[in-house]
Parts: structure tokens; sequence; C-alpha cells
């Protein structure tokens, strides 16, 4: 044991204990307020309704419990349990090539990994989404797209991971530079090819078909001044009944896709203004400094790692070997998570205001009455909690909490000019 030994146990300890109990604060607001609807909703969401929501957030925040304990359990087996030892030991016999090694090393640690979160990920799937009426995924499916995200992640990431390694034994001392450029290539260009080449291997896609809302919709992204490469329909409703509406792809790349449950859920005014705090995101640069943000969090995690993966007591404090850079890697990657966890609150708080603004340019371009009542049939039909913990709140919600993102948008409820 070093010092690298009692960070990383101080960390995960910390880290596991930290969210534990801000689950059990959620679980305890939940079950609070569960036997009355919220003032701001009494008129819109029913008792059963809002009972229901209040089950199944408690479902959902036990099972992410459970995930916290696996994942430490994970992490402490992997390090000082020997596992990334004996995937590299496993790897070393299979191959003499350093980069093949390495690759392998990680991917042997990456697959225990998934076979041990499988069972979590089954109950979710098809107990609790299936038990509060949302997946529709069929045992067929389920395998069907596990075995296409493992092919689509051999295909793309085992490439750039063997150039990374590659980088990481011969590129010299800035080995950590020239991998981060390689990074920000790939995802560029994956974020730029997901709506054409990936996304379609999961969904289908079709233009959307209804003249009247595409007419509504083309008046809303000219006032916008946003162009896009066309306006899809995806079928959610394939796999969940849960709504959602996004936009994806880079450049001339842009699209606007709805789930097909959203359709079928909302009215054209609705919709609209849906898509109008979307066109907020793109107005206020979301998009472009989340990327930013990401590209500089991914530089320094390389920086970081280039400091670290031949420092002999970080390796051998954590039971890792040395001379197998796919394992100093994958050592890294696991004890990252539980060392930052505590900045999760800031890019929390960042997404929040993100939203705020969005909300706002919202109102200004359709009806904040619409987007009310477009975000209180959603809150509805996806279950989601109306009552959340403060703390937990501030800790993990992207979107600020039901309640306080309807007065605010109250405040600001008028008709678009």
């Amino acid at each position: 044991m070093n010092a690298f030994s009692w960070a990383v146990l101080l960390a995960t300890a910390g880290s596991l204990f930290t969210q534990c109990w801000l689950q059990w604060r959620q679980l305890r607001s939940i079950a609070r307020h569960r036997h009355a609807v919220p003032a701001a909703f009494r008129n819109s969401i029913t008792l059963d309704e809002h009972q229901k929501a209040a089950d199944y957030s408690s479902a959902r925040t036990r099972l992410r419990m459970a995930s916290l304990w696996l994942d430490s359990a994970l992490l402490l087996a992997l390090t000082f349990g020997g596992g990334i030892a004996a995937a590299a030991n496993l790897a070393a016999s299979l191959t003499a090539q350093p980069q093949l090694g390495g690759m392998l090393t990680i991917a042997l640690c990456l697959l225990a990994s998934s076979i041990a979160s499988l069972p979590l990920q089954l109950y979710g799937t098809f107990v609790i989404e299936r038990r509060f009426g949302f997946s529709h995924v069929s045992v067929g499916l389920f395998i069907s797209d596990q075995l296409k995200s493992l092919l689509l992640g051999v295909l793309l990431g085992a490439p750039l991971l063997l150039e990374v390694l590659w980088l990481i034994d011969h590129g010299g001392s800035h080995f950590w530079l020239w991998s981060w450029l390689l990074w920000c290539a790939f995802a560029l260009a994956l974020s730029w090819a997901y709506p054409t080449l990936i996304a379609p291997r999961f969904n289908r896609f079709t233009p959307l078909s209804d003249a009247a809302l595409q007419d509504r919709i083309q008046a809303l992204l000219q006032r916008c001044g946003f162009t896009s490469n066309g306006l899809f329909v995806m079928d959610g409703s394939r796999r969940s009944s849960h709504g959602n509406a996004y936009f994806t792809g880079l450049g001339n790349n842009k699209r606007i896709v709805f789930f097909d449950t959203l359709l079928d859920r909302l009215d054209h005014s609705q919709i609209e203004a849906v898509l109008a705090h979307e066109l907020g995101h793109f107005h206020h640069g979301h998009i472009r400094s989340r990327i930013a943000l990401s590209f500089a969090g991914s530089l320094l995690f390389l920086w970081l790692f280039g400091s670290l993966h031949q420092h002999p007591g970080f390796l051998a404090g954590l039971h890792t070997p040395a001379g197998n850079s796919g394992a100093s890697l994958m050592l890294f990657m696991l004890c990252a998570p539980v060392m930052t966890f505590w900045l999760t609150p800031l890019g929390s708080l960042l997404s929040r205001r993100h939203e705020f603004q969005a909300d706002a340019y919202a109102c200004r371009h359709s009806s904040a009455a619409d987007l009310i009542a477009a975000l209180t049939l959603l809150y509805r039909d996806n279950a989601s909690t109306l009552t959340p913990d403060p703390l937990h709140s501030a800790f993990y919600d992207s979107h600020p909490p039901a309640s306080l993102r309807i007065a605010r948008l109250q405040g600001n409820h008028h008709e678009p000019a």
C-alpha cells in the first residue's frame, strides 16, 4: 500500500458513500411527497399518475444504488483484486505484439465488467421498465442491440485504440497531445457520421409526412435562422414509450429527429414549442460549448495519464503490471471517475443554466403556454418525479426540477411576436 493506493481507496469510499447518501435523500423526498400532487400540477396530473412517477423514480433510484455498489466492487476487483494483472497476463500469453496485447487487456477488462453489469441491465429493461409500461424491447431485439453495439465498438473503437496505444509506446513525451488530436478528429467525424451511418443501424428514420406540421416547423426554422438536412421521425416506440426530440449531426449533416411517441402525444403548437427550445440550444451555442468542454476535459485527462502511466508507484500501488500500455490506460480509466466525481455538480449546474436559456429562447419564438403544456404532458407520460430532493437534483439533474422550470416559464408567459 502506498499513497496512490490510499488515494484511490479513499476516493472510492467517499464517492460511494456520498452517492448512496444522495440516493437515499432522493428516495426519502419522493416518499414524503408521494401522497399529494404539487400545487403547480394539480390541474394537469392526477394523484394516480403522480404516484406512478414516484414509484417508478424510486425503483430507478434503487437500481442506481445497486449499480454504484457494483461499480465500486468492479474497481476494487480489477485493481487490488488483480483483475487487470490477470487480463494482462492472459493477453501476453496470446500475443507478443505490445499494442495488440494492450488492446486485448482492455477488451478483457471491459468484457468482464459488461458481464458483471448484465443482470442489472436486464432487470432495468425487462422488470422495471416493463412493470411501468415503458419497455417494448423483446429478448431478440435486446440481443440484437447488444451484438450491433459490440460490432460497432470493434469496427470503430479498435482501430482508434490501437493507434492510441502505438502513440503511447512510440509518440515520445508528448504522446498525450497527439492522442488528444486523434481523439478530437475521431469524435468530430463520428458526430458528423452518426445520423446517416450509425443511428439507422438501430432505428428506422422516415421523413416527417405531416404537411401541416412540416410547414409550421419550416416557418419556425426560418424565423430562427436554422437550416437542417431534414425533419425525421424515429420509431422510438419500438423500444420504449418514452418520448423525445433531438438534433444530431454536424455541419451540413444536421438533422432534426422526433420520436414517434412524441408526435402521438403533443399537438402541433406544443411540438413547435419543444422544437423552439431545442433551437435555443443551437442559438446560444450550447452544443459547441459542450463539445469544447469535452475536448478540454479529454486533454486534461490525457495529460494526467501521460504524467502517471509509467509511474511505478501508481502502477504498483494498484496492482497493475508495468510494460503494458493497455493495462495502465485501463487503470486510469477506472480511477478517473471516482477522483473527478466531485466535479459532477458543476456540469449539472451548467446544463441546467443552458436549459433555462433555451426555455427563454422558446418563449420568444413560440408560446410559453404551449411549452408548459408540452413539458407537463412529458413529465406525466414519462413518469418523471415532480418532487426530487434539492441536493440530489443539484448534483445530478441536467434539467431544472419540474416545479422550478414551470414557474420560470410562467414568468416568461407571452405569445411570440
